[in-house]
């Protein structure tokens, strides 16, 4: 199936007779890998009688040569899926398998995709980013203090580096465009945090996406924002530049260098939120964030601080809080 959306991918119809040859196959089997584009990876085509198939919508699809051309392999070594149940999941699975860190893991969709509290990240086919960045951390829970927020620094700066001036970070690892989800970061450990452990940073961007029913919080993407196709592999690309050069700088000098630059960019700085943590609810300003990342909350006028994986963050005047 993805040689036959490489041919598609240009966007022009090709008939079945042209698509038959191109890939030495049958007309009638042309029609059966149609059929699972369309039932299996969700894939929209238009179909017109004496001018064949094209995609409904343009498609670019993640490419290991043009992703090694445009230098990803000088800055880690990565693996791309069709489909995957997650990013992180296959990540786990190559670390206990004796995969050597670090490694990259990107996937055209992902079947049972996860955001923070158990939430189901959304991973149509062939239209966003979804990877996960595998890192071995030695030298105690130091290293991985702040580690969510400088993920979300890089893929921040990504975004800004790509046209979208107008993103902003919201803690503990959300980025929003006008008050519109656009990425989410999920960390997960294995090993000893005292000693040795493996770092998995799961990240999904929507980049091309459109539409999507099954979202319950308001969201974007890269193309709505823009107005243009974006080129996933340049991304990808663009997007592991900036982690390794954050990554480098938190591993050699820690969150506390990095804090004034998260700060700047926090779009809920000064704002009145909810905090929910299981079935507890606390009001409060936003002060920011301590010096290893925890948030600065001004409760009846005390300041308190949060921190912890199964914590949300609302808006007081967001309905849903």
């Amino acid at each position: 199936m993805l040689t036959l959306l490489k041919l598609l991918q240009d966007g022009r119809f090709h008939s079945g007779q042209a698509i038959a040859d191109a890939l030495c196959i049958s007309r009638n089997a042309v029609w059966k890998q149609i059929r699972r584009l369309e039932a299996d990876l969700g894939i929209e085509l238009n179909r017109v009688r004496g001018r064949g198939y094209q995609l409904a919508s343009p498609l670019i699809l993640l490419d290991d040569g043009v992703l090694c051309d445009k230098g990803l392999s000088d800055v880690w070594p990565f693996y791309i899926y069709e489909s995957l149940d997650s990013t992180n999941a296959e990540a786990t699975r190559l670390v206990a398998k004796g995969v050597e860190p670090p490694f990259l893991i990107l996937a055209e969709r992902q079947t049972s995709g996860r955001g923070r509290r158990g939430r189901v990240w959304q991973s149509p086919f062939g239209v966003n980013v979804y990877m996960s960045l595998v890192m071995r951390v030695q030298g105690g829970a130091r290293q991985l203090e702040g580690l969510s927020l400088v993920v979300g620094l890089a893929v921040l700066r990504a975004l800004r580096a790509s046209g979208l001036a107008k993103a902003g970070l919201k803690w503990p690892n959300d980025i929003l465009v006008q008050g519109k989800k656009i990425a989410g970061i999920l960390l997960e450990l294995t090993g000893d945090p005292a000693d040795i452990c493996h770092v998995v940073v799961g990240i999904g961007i929507n980049i091309n996406m459109e539409s999507e029913s099954d979202i319950e919080q308001p969201w974007t993407s890269m193309k709505l924002e823009l107005q243009r196709l974006i080129d996933r592999n340049e991304f990808v690309c663009e997007l592991s530049r900036q982690l390794h050069g954050y990554l480098t700088r938190h591993a050699e000098v820690g969150f506390a260098a990095l804090h004034e630059e998260w700060e700047s960019n926090h779009l809920w700085q000064g704002c009145e939120v909810v905090l929910i943590a299981g079935t507890q609810r606390i009001e409060g300003l936003v002060l920011g964030v301590d010096r290893v990342g925890a948030l600065r909350l001004s409760v009846s006028g005390r300041e308190q601080l949060f921190s912890g994986g199964e914590i949300s963050l609302r808006l007081c005047d967001d309905h849903r809080a």
